[in-house]
């Protein structure tokens, strides 16, 4: 995993990595899937400054078949799966939208507090 020094402070700082990460990427991605790897760290970021308060990680890796997210924030709340807000008020579309884009999904626990999320997407 490569991660962004410092993590970033808000989601178009997330994505720009991500697109960085992507351009050192020999075959590079078709160029959904890089739509959907920039969605999806868009939302995981998102998450976890309007959920958690911060984001203290993010690192990206990837193998022949798979791309990886790492996302780690200072809290140890589980995302929640929830109605979505079809008014536009309170979301409830970006956790699920994290899980249909990805393979795999993993929290573990950070300690001395926090979490990790790891992110598992088709390349």
């Amino acid at each position: 995993m490569t991660p962004t020094d410092p993590p970033p402070t808000k989601a178009a700082e997330a994505r720009a990595a991500a697109k960085a990460f992507v351009a050192t990427l020999n075959p590079r991605p078709a160029t959904t899937t890089i739509q959907d790897l920039l969605l999806l760290v868009s939302e995981l970021v998102t998450n976890a400054l309007r959920h958690a308060g911060a984001l203290t990680g993010l690192a990206f890796g990837a193998d022949a078949e798979t791309l990886y997210v790492q996302v780690t924030d200072p809290s140890s709340d589980r995302p929640q799966q929830r109605i979505p807000d079809l008014s536009g008020g309170t979301g409830g579309f970006g956790w699920p939208l994290v899980l249909r884009l990805s393979k795999k999904t993993d929290i573990r626990d950070h300690p001395p507090r926090g979490k990790v999320i790891l992110v598992a997407m088709a390349r």
